[in-house]
């Protein structure tokens, strides 16, 4: 289908990684950047859109290296297009798929597969291809023939690899093909039956999960990391101990990079509710004490974590409401995802550009993806208009199919207005009192 061109005018351009942050206009055609300056007139022949954007941020579109569409088999709680759509309302234009589906994606025919589905929806999904088979920790996946396939890293998330011959046997794989091994640090004995932090779990009367499970795995894989010179990304860091093992290994010069969600820096588990609702504040690693909080936020600010990913995990309402304990754990998070995010600037933790970063460009760095993360000439034309100051209050129905999240009826300020990808609008938040629209 041919793309008409976009002329976005007006806008506070900030771009991180062309080193831009300044009011300019942007020319999308034939779905790259084709021009940026400070003025930019059509002319008579513009047969093309353009977009006012006075008063918002234009970003490059948001790239989230951590989701859950659950396609194939789980497509009650969601599928790649819904997924997508999510993500499309949410400002982002890039996702990564984790492969813990039903079947898990192990093979070339399943990352062909989810990589078919992607196209198919309003933004770019990339796939993660399992690291062990059926994510069983036993085999390793064809690394070489999964990355032919188009896999753009590999995770058993949802799973830790717990067989540290195994880890060792990825991180040599991966280093060879120069993509990365995202690794849910969890040390199940220590995490046991526990279901909250330890503080949460008290209170609740169920059983805890303290920060060891993650540190103890972390500083394994990390120690794997030295030993093999593997691209290593920590997955949802979520305690103080995690981020002095992470400052250290960036100190040695390790290729350990790493992540956060937005729950675990705007959360803490002092706020988990008691009754039925507490399993929509239930997550895998839990909500932590207010000190790994601070410590997560300082991480972010400094780059010990490199990139926000939200970790969006859909579960049908039916599998929430047997209570926190008997429920999966995991929240929804790709349209609450930009102003939780811009919570930490507007409490002066990070800058500006910094958020951008954090959002954008690190996530695109990270997967080695050269045309998106930024907006220079040349670039996908993916970006996302922002409006800072927009006062609104997540409820259901969501574009997920599910709607398991702690963030439904809080007070949130900014959001995306504008979602482009590809050069086409794929969201639009509109004036007036039915303000949602899709193009």
């Amino acid at each position: 289908m041919e793309r008409r061109p976009f002329l976005i005018k007006g806008g506070l351009l900030v771009d991180p990684a062309a080193g831009t942050e300044g009011v300019r206009d942007i020319l999308l055609e034939n779905g790259k950047v084709s021009a940026v300056a400070r003025r930019i007139s059509p002319g008579r022949s513009f047969d093309g859109e353009v977009f006012d954007a006075a008063g918002l941020w234009v970003l490059p579109g948001l790239v989230d290296l951590h989701v859950h569409l659950r396609e194939p088999g789980r497509t009650e709680d969601e599928t790649v297009l819904t997924g997508s759509e999510a993500a499309a309302r949410g400002g982002v234009t890039t996702v990564l798929a984790m492969p813990n589906t039903k079947p898990a994606v192990d093979s070339p025919a399943l990352v062909r597969r989810v990589l078919a589905a992607g196209r198919k929806g309003p933004v770019t999904v990339l796939t993660a291809a399992a690291v062990t088979r059926g994510q069983a920790g036993r085999a390793l996946t064809d690394f070489e023939a999964c990355a032919a396939a188009g896999a753009s890293a590999f995770s058993d998330d949802g799973f830790p690899v717990t067989d540290g011959a195994l880890m060792r046997r990825a991180l040599e794989a991966a280093k060879r093909l120069g993509l990365p091994v995202l690794d849910h640090a969890e040390d199940l004995g220590c995490t046991g039956r526990g279901v909250l932090a330890p503080g949460a779990a008290r209170r609740l009367g169920v059983a805890g999960i303290p920060p060891e499970s993650e540190v103890l795995m972390a500083a394994r894989d990390i120690a794997l990391a030295r030993l093999t010179g593997g691209p290593l990304h920590l997955c949802h860091v979520s305690c103080a101990g995690t981020v002095a093992l992470l400052r250290e290994a960036k100190r040695q010069g390790l290729r350990v990079s790493a992540e956060a969600a937005p729950h675990h820096f705007t959360l803490t588990d002092a706020q988990v509710p008691r009754g039925r609702s507490a399993a929509d504040w239930k997550m895998k690693p839990p909500l932590r004490a207010a000190a790994d909080r601070r410590a997560v936020r300082a991480a972010l600010r400094d780059g010990t974590i490199d990139a926000i990913a939200t970790d969006h995990a859909p579960h049908h309402p039916s599998k929430k409401a047997v209570g926190v304990c008997g429920a999966p754990f995991g929240i929804i998070g790709l349209e609450t995802s930009l102003p939780l995010s811009l919570e930490l600037w507007r409490a002066g933790l990070v800058t500006r550009r910094r958020l951008v970063e954090l959002l954008s460009a690190s996530g695109a760095r990270l997967l080695g993806l050269k045309a998106k993360g930024t907006l220079r000439r040349g670039a996908d034309a993916d970006l996302v208009a922002v409006d800072p100051d927009l006062r609104w209050t997540p409820r259901a129905p969501y574009a997920s199919k599910s709607r398991n999240t702690p963030f439904t009826g809080r007070a949130l300020r900014g959001r995306a207005v504008l979602t482009v990808a590809r050069g086409r609008p794929v969201w639009r938040l509109r004036p007036g009192p039915a303000r949602e629209d899709r193009p």
